[in-house]
């Protein structure tokens, strides 16, 4: 990946040339940097720019030192700025004599020099926080694109130290990490650079979101799931939910309670990519001998398209669904009445909740609240999933945070599905 050219370094720091008289020096415009894009060449000057006056007493070792440097005297470039910054006696003085020293490095494409002018004028005291920090930007990204990683990482940590908010410096922090190889530090870094996008308010690309999560993954960072719920949150479709919900799965392993609350997740998210998604629903349901939401499942992957019926991948779901029995209405009120344990009532509410009918199943979960054998993250939970079906928000969001140990990271995926939910 190509950040961008040392020619907007270059452009973005050319000075005008003075003479000893009452002429003014002009700072220049900072290069702007875009995450993970080249960075094209910009005017030196864009509109007005307020002047930069050295000290009468530094002025004429300066002028010495700019001629030198037009001339392209690299021999004398030295002894001048010796010569300048022995009478330098402000911060504009010793601002000019670094981007002069810039200047010379550039011409002479000496990567250390620039590094060493960078620091001259970011020590100089003239510049603002957000300025130093794009300065680093540009010399981190002249060394990326060298492929001296370790140097480009060093210039985008002192980015960050001048301006700790910076998003962008984070993210190209990210990935001079990565490019050597040191995954779990580039996952941290890119997942700052997030949080600090969202900390300053903005919401933060979907590139740099995507590219946050993808590289925790990799690196099982225990941050990757939270960066997936970021990325649902901030650009919920299909697609991000399905992969936000893989990276749980692949990440968790859940049980089956578990992996039932993904799933019904995913349908009610439209989220399940293929006929093996909707057979594995399916199959979960059935394991816990709920046929009814079984059923659901094959028929929605069916009505779908996305599952056909007749492949034999399939044979042994179809034909098996086909002979178990569905409860009606009236077998689960029956059910209901002669209920012997607060695991029967749960279950008999998952057969409501098969049937779409979120209140009667809300209510059979809440009589197993409690009762011997039902963990109440699990009752908590499945109120929720209802709850945020029925369009409660403010139900599923009271149930949804009272789920605690196993499931809570599931919870707060159903939590985002219910405050976004329309």
């Amino acid at each position: 990946m190509k950040l961008f050219s040392t020619t907007a370094l270059a452009l973005a720091f050319v000075i005008p040339s003075v003479s000893a008289s009452a002429q003014s020096y002009g700072p220049q415009p900072q290069p702007q940097t875009q995450q993970q894009a080249p960075r094209a060449a910009e005017p030196a000057q864009k509109g007005a720019q307020p002047s930069v006056k050295p000290s009468g007493k530094a002025l004429k070792a300066i002028v010495d030192l700019q001629t030198a440097v037009n001339k392209s005297d690299v021999a004398s470039v030295p002894a001048k700025v010796a010569a300048a910054e022995a009478v330098a006696s402000t911060k504009e003085d010793r601002y000019l004599i670094g981007q002069l020293q810039l200047k010379a490095a550039l011409n002479a494409k000496d990567n250390a020099a620039t590094a060493a002018a960078i620091d001259r004028i970011a020590g100089s005291g003239y510049l603002d926080a957000g300025k130093i920090a794009e300065l680093y930007l540009s010399l981190g990204s002249t060394f990326y694109n060298a492929k001296n990683f370790p140097l480009a990482q060093a210039a985008f940590q002192k980015a960050i130290a001048a301006d700790p908010r910076n998003g962008e410096a984070q993210g190209l922090l990210g990935e001079a990490l990565l490019s050597q190889g040191q995954k779990a530090e580039a996952a941290a870094a890119f997942q700052r650079a997030v949080q600090a996008r969202v900390a300053a308010g903005q919401k933060p690309d979907e590139s740099l979101v995507k590219r946050a999560v993808g590289v925790a993954y990799e690196a099982k960072s225990p941050g990757a799931v939270e960066l997936a719920r970021q990325w649902v949150a901030a650009y919920p479709s299909p697609a991000s939910w399905s992969d936000a919900v893989a990276i749980y799965q692949n990440l968790n392993h859940p049980d089956v309670e578990g992996m039932l609350a993904l799933y019904r997740l995913m349908h009610a998210t439209n989220a399940i990519k293929n006929g093996g998604g909707y057979a594995q629903y399916a199959r979960i349901a059935a394991e816990q001998n709920n046929f009814n939401e079984a059923q659901l499942a094959l028929d929605a992957g069916v009505s779908s398209k996305l599952l056909d019926p007749g492949k034999a991948e399939y044979a042994d779901l179809v034909k098996g669904l086909k002979t178990k029995p569905k409860a009606t209405a009236a077998d689960l009120a029956e059910a209901t009445r002669t209920a012997q344990s607060g695991m029967a009532l749960l279950r008999i509410g998952d057969r409501y909740y098969a049937m779409g009918d979120y209140a009667k199943a809300v209510e059979l979960y809440r009589k197993a609240m409690g009762k011997p054998g039902v963990d109440t993250s699990v009752a908590n939970l499945h109120i929720g999933m209802a709850l945020a079906r029925s369009g409660d928000k403010t139900g599923a969001a009271t149930a949804l945070n009272a789920v605690s140990g196993t499931y809570a990271e599931i919870a707060k995926f159903w939590l985002l599905y219910a405050n976004s939910a329309v």
